[in-house]
């Protein structure tokens, strides 16, 4: 899918957030997992900074996302979270989450869908089931994205996404890779159906 994203702002604090106006859709994940490849994948173009040290990000970025340049109203923002450490969320991020973080997650009324991604390669994580049964406890909508699928086999995709959707305890998993292309058109269609419920 052909799109054109914008950056808009990085926010610190709530009262940085966008005014609240059009379907907002939350990437997050552990620092390492792939989120700005992902995000640059979707967006066919290098909008979020891909850093080989992970955890660089330490405010919420947002992109307004058009169909076409022309538009002036944005028919969506992507809201890039964060990431929250290797095995745990980090002392930083950690201290950071109940001030601006949490709250967008919590409060957010234009938010429609969380992307949470986990890496496919490993086993499911705590903290990666943390932020799920957080999610769960405000009653926001998400879906797993287990990234880096291109390293599996056919087997091992079945495997990963059976241990995953056990281990973090949902039935919304999406196996993806921002290498191969492989998972994205699935979802982009989930976004499209959580920016325009029927």
């Amino acid at each position: 899918m052909r799109v054109h994203p914008k950056f808009l702002i990085s926010a610190l604090s709530p009262a940085q957030f966008p005014e609240p106006s059009v379907p907002e859709i939350a990437f997050l994940g552990r620092s390492n997992v792939g989120k700005s490849s992902l995000l640059n994948a979707l967006l066919g173009s290098k909008q979020a900074k891909v850093s080989s040290t992970p955890g660089r990000t330490r405010s919420i970025n947002f992109f307004s996302i058009t169909d076409t340049p022309q538009r002036q109203q944005p028919q969506m923002y992507f809201a890039d979270l964060p990431g929250y450490g290797y095995a745990k969320i980090s002392k930083s991020i950690s201290a950071e989450w109940p001030k601006f973080i949490e709250p967008y997650l919590a409060e957010r009324p234009t938010l429609s869908l969380c992307l949470c991604l986990v890496d496919s390669n490993i086993p499911p994580q705590e903290s990666d089931a943390q932020l799920i049964h957080f999610l769960k406890s405000v009653q926001r909508e998400f879906l797993v994205v287990a990234t880096k699928a291109d390293k599996l086999s056919g087997n091992g995709r079945t495997q990963a996404h059976s241990a995953l959707t056990k281990g973090l305890e949902t039935d919304h998993l999406l196996l993806c890779s921002a290498k191969t292309g492989a998972g994205l058109k699935d979802l982009w269609s989930a976004i499209h159906v959580a920016v325009n419920p029927a």
